[in-house]
């Protein structure tokens, strides 16, 4: 549960993109929609954070259910494209290869605005500095959604280093109390084997 607040801490993302930490189970699909107009500028920043092999099927398909992206058993992955057409766009992920696993997968999705952002106002200098300003934003947008990634992406090896340290400390202890066992267990053999020799 703490991993999860954190996630979605690190995905709080303000103004034209939104961040999700969601969990898939095992043979099911959960899917997500966005109403976009032709033009708009959309951007899925997706990873794994855990389960299994931490894989899932990525697929975007458009209003007219064209397939806009399909990725199979990926850890991660960035993806923009432009709407072709108004409508309703849909994110799946998907964990039908799963037999028991669970993925806690996060995700942020980006808008970065529709091509009718600048409009025709007959003064060229105005429609450049909206246009300077319009790339101004969309650029402050996609590094703070590569921060968010990244932020993502080091929680993710962190825990999984913690998981890798805490399974070498246990097996260490584990071969150590072996160790001793077998130990205990050769004197005592021994007191016994020259026991009975003595008793011979």
């Amino acid at each position: 549960m703490r991993s999860v607040l954190f996630v979605l801490a690190a995905l709080a993302i303000a103004g034209g993109a939104a961040g999700f930490a969601i969990e898939v189970e095992a043979h099911d699909e959960e899917c997500f929609f966005y109403e976009a107009k032709s033009g708009t500028k959309m951007g899925l920043n997706f990873q794994v954070a855990e389960g299994g092999f931490l894989d899932i099927d990525v697929e975007i398909r458009g209003p007219d259910d064209k397939i806009i992206y399909n990725g199979e058993r990926e850890s991660d992955g960035k993806y923009t494209f432009t709407a072709h057409m108004d409508g309703r766009y849909t994110y799946c992920f998907s964990n039908e290869m799963s037999t028991v696993t669970p993925k806690l997968v996060v995700f942020s999705l980006t808008v970065a605005g529709d091509s009718a952002f600048v409009e025709d106002s007959g003064d060229d200098k105005h429609d450049k500095l909206h246009q300077m300003i319009a790339e101004l934003s969309e650029s402050i947008v996609t590094i703070k959604r590569e921060q968010d990634y990244m932020m993502v992406r080091e929680r993710t090896h962190r825990m999984i280093n913690d998981s890798t340290n805490s399974r070498v400390v246990y097996w260490s202890f584990f071969e150590a109390l072996l160790l001793v066992v077998m130990s205990l267990g050769q004197v005592y053999y021994i007191n016994r084997f020259f026991e009975v020799k003595q008793r011979a």
